[in-house]
């Protein structure tokens, strides 16, 4: 413990507040808050003896630390909960990628307000629905609001008459008058009712609204209010989870080597009208009530809308002051309560289940990844008997049409992944004009490995051809000096892959994860080699339009090319603009201008 700290620890106040710890590069590594600042923080370099390994190794990070004094227990659990979101420490828990969990946002502000996806919450008046972690089912919420909603959906309303959404019958066309703002407010009042899981407040104002339309001869908008009123009820039949009456959230909790699952039902007057997952990461020595403990105050710090009710699986750390502070966000209070039997109990078992569910699933996805990547990696090192394991593997490919435009490829995949920042492409100079893959094999591997040092080597070298071609590679990289670097080719049909000095192929089994990689391989070079020989092809093309212009040579089309890059930007710049690129006279300027303006006249004409 340095000076610095040891005089900090003499005057901390005894007042309630939060406390924040750095390290020596003065980065937040832990953010905590405390009834009593004096007491708290004392006792992270008091005796280690009962702590855990996870603060016995953040107290040895600790440089520094400051506190923030404030007014009561449950500001400082709001100020907590804002520096975690904020700063991400790394000793605390927290929700995975909290900020990205998108929301519903109905703008209330606006005359005629829209629904839509943001990630950002605001105080601008509008009303907020989630965090939602399924952005697929956010998605296709707002795809059936839209439908039996026609809110508009354009930001600009300045318009002499309505587009397209009017004419498919997506929306009602505000900006020109075709529906009412009290018309329109009662469909958005719809909207947040359906949000909130009022469904049946929903019903009956639909039900009255459309029999007002129809006895008002109103028959397109009962029409609508119809079709809104089928949607409604439609929703109401899928929703067979029952607890009676109110609004609660009911959280289960399930943990494995996969980190802590939190799975929120949301249960809106009595029927379960969805649910979340979120993942907490740093959790792995904690115990289940700091864990949950941790999640709420994060949750909760961040949603939208506070349930009159929050079922938990166990108790929980400072349960009344997390009572004190909910009650403080709704405006009316909202209890934290443990069922111990009863139907509220069953729910929270039906949620833990489904928590243990999630992570079940994702050691099966995470098991699958392994094998399809370091697992396959290990299979093929095996199967070729390689001295050590591939870990890093540079696979060559050669791409040309009758050997024009000639290009070679070199993809890299490292523990059996893709790791494409290492990718290359290599224009072949040596064989211009004539198709020879094996001269073409010989000048890449020349122009990779000629100078490479033998600790940047990879652990395996992988050419896409038969014999031919490995023997080209073989003789450039054995006589760089690269003794001991395993290099192999991949033969064209089936997969055979040719090793150094032997005069069969290795055959790997048909349905094997190795077999699965080494075809990964050889597509993304073959991918990457095809797009790179499309665009010099595609640039070729191009700029061959430019050799019917008087004054336009070899050297003033690539200078054309190079600084505009697209033919459609060459034929809209004006003779100023191509006067001015070096290289370029004001003659030559007007000639391509000329050409392109006379060709754009021939095609109005006809």
């Amino acid at each position: 413990m340095n000076e610095l700290i040891e005089q900090k620890l003499q005057q901390l106040p005894k007042n309630p507040g939060v406390y924040i710890m750095k390290d020596a590069n003065k980065r937040i590594i832990y953010v905590g808050k405390a009834i009593i600042l004096k007491n708290r923080v004392r006792q992270y370099f008091q005796s280690n003896k009962n702590h855990s390994a996870k603060v016995i190794s953040m107290v040895k990070r600790i440089a520094d630390f400051e506190t923030i004094i404030t007014g009561s227990e449950i500001e400082a659990l709001i100020l907590e909960c804002n520096l975690i979101k904020k700063h991400h420490p790394r000793y605390n828990i927290s929700l995975r990628d909290d900020k990205t969990y998108p929301y519903l946002k109905v703008t209330l502000a606006e005359d005629f307000p829209r629904v839509l996806i943001t990630r950002r919450v605001k105080k601008d008046g509008s009303r907020y629905f989630g965090p939602y972690t399924n952005v697929g089912a956010v998605k296709e919420s707002l795809k059936l609001l839209r439908r039996s909603f026609p809110l508009r959906t354009c930001k600009n309303m300045n318009v002499d008459r309505p587009c397209l959404e009017y004419h498919i019958k997506r929306c009602f066309a505000p900006c020109v008058g075709k529906i009412g703002k009290k018309a329109y407010g009662e469909m958005v009042n719809s909207v947040v009712l359906f949000l909130d899981g009022k469904n049946d407040i929903l019903e009956k104002a639909l039900q009255q609204q459309m029999e007002k339309a129809a006895a008002n001869l109103q028959f397109e908008m009962a029409a609508s209010l119809r079709d809104q009123l089928a949607a409604v009820r439609k929703t109401i039949e899928k929703q067979k989870i029952m607890t009676g009456e109110g609004d609660q959230d009911a959280i289960g909790m399930a943990r494995s080597i996969c980190g802590a699952c939190m799975q929120v039902f949301y249960i809106r007057n009595g029927k379960m009208i969805g649910r979340s997952h979120f993942i907490l990461k740093n959790s792995e020595e904690e115990t289940d009530e700091a864990v949950l403990t941790a999640f709420l105050q994060q949750y909760y710090n961040q949603a939208s809308s506070l349930p009159k009710e929050v079922l938990l699986p166990c108790q929980v750390e400072n349960q009344l002051l997390l009572e004190d502070w909910l009650t403080k966000e709704r405006g009316s209070k909202v209890e934290v309560i443990v069922p111990q039997r009863g139907l509220k109990k069953d729910i929270i078992k039906m949620a833990e289940e489904n928590a243990e569910k999630y992570l079940k699933d994702e050691e099966e996805r995470i098991l699958h990844e392994n094998a399809q990547t370091i697992g396959a990696v290990e299979d093929l090192g095996k199967y070729l008997r390689l001295p050590h394991l591939p870990r890093r593997m540079e696979c060559f490919d050669i791409s040309h049409i009758q050997g024009s435009e000639t290009v070679a490829s070199m993809v890299v995949f490292e523990n059996g992944e893709a790791k494409k920042s290492d990718y290359r492409r290599f224009k072949i100079k040596s064989t211009e004009g004539k198709p020879d893959d094996f001269m073409s094999m010989r000048e890449v591997t020349k122009r990779r490995y000629e100078k490479l040092a033998e600790n940047e080597m990879p652990d395996l070298i992988i050419i896409d051809g038969g014999k031919g071609q490995l023997s080209s590679a073989l003789e450039i990289i054995r006589g760089a000096g690269h003794l001991t670097v395993p290099v192999v080719g991949l033969a064209k049909q089936f997969e055979y892959i040719f090793t150094e000095g032997e005069s069969e192929p290795v055959i790997l089994p048909r349905h094997s994860e190795a077999l699965y990689l080494v075809q990964r391989i050889r597509d993304e070079a073959h991918r990457f080699a095809i797009t790179y020989h499309r665009k010099l092809r595609g640039k070729r093309n191009l700029v061959s339009i430019l050799d019917h212009i008087n004054g336009i040579g070899p050297k003033r089309r690539k200078i054309l090319w190079d600084h505009f890059g697209k033919l459609d930007k060459i034929k809209a710049a004006s003779v100023e603009e191509m006067a001015s690129v070096k290289g370029m006279t004001k003659a030559a300027a007007q000639a391509v201008y000329n050409f392109f303006a006379a060709q754009e006249s021939f095609v109005h004409k006809e």
